[in-house]
């Protein structure tokens, strides 16, 4: 079984990312966040989720998102820039939904984004990549 992390678990993309991890028989999310629902438990937020998760969302602490086998950021950008470093140290893999690591150039980054990189030594390493979902299984 694979623990599973979601740094940002109210928005539309995360959200999705519960519901498809639910149909995930491999896959255990241990730990959601949301600074602004911390404490609230992810069915009282998300009805049709009730049933698939015991969980309340928490505040994101490296500790305790290190713990997980993956970690996934379903954040605005400049959010994931800023914890990815002490997650990666920590042993974590990471998934950025977000577009923190999506532009390898720090300098074009900060064209688009309007601020500098916060770790631009790891934008060689990410990886940009579109999966595509088999709908038969999630249907």
């Amino acid at each position: 079984m694979v623990r599973v992390g979601i740094v940002g678990g109210t928005g539309y993309t995360g959200v999705e990312l519960l519901r498809l991890l639910a149909l995930h028989e491999d896959a255990e999310v241990a730990v959601i966040t949301s600074r602004a629902e911390c404490g609230r438990r992810v069915d009282d937020l998300f009805p049709n989720l009730r049933g698939l998760y015991d969980l309340a969302f928490c505040e994101p602490e490296v500790t305790q998102l290190a713990a997980c086998d993956i970690v996934f950021f379903a954040t605005p950008h400049n959010v994931a820039m800023n914890l990815v470093p002490e997650l990666l140290a920590a042993g974590a893999r990471v998934v950025d939904l977000s577009a923190d690591y999506r532009i390898r150039d720090a300098e074009l980054w900060s064209q688009w984004y309007g601020e500098p990189h916060a770790s631009p030594e790891l934008l060689s390493e990410a990886v940009y990549g579109l999966p595509e979902v088999n709908r038969e299984k999630i249907a």
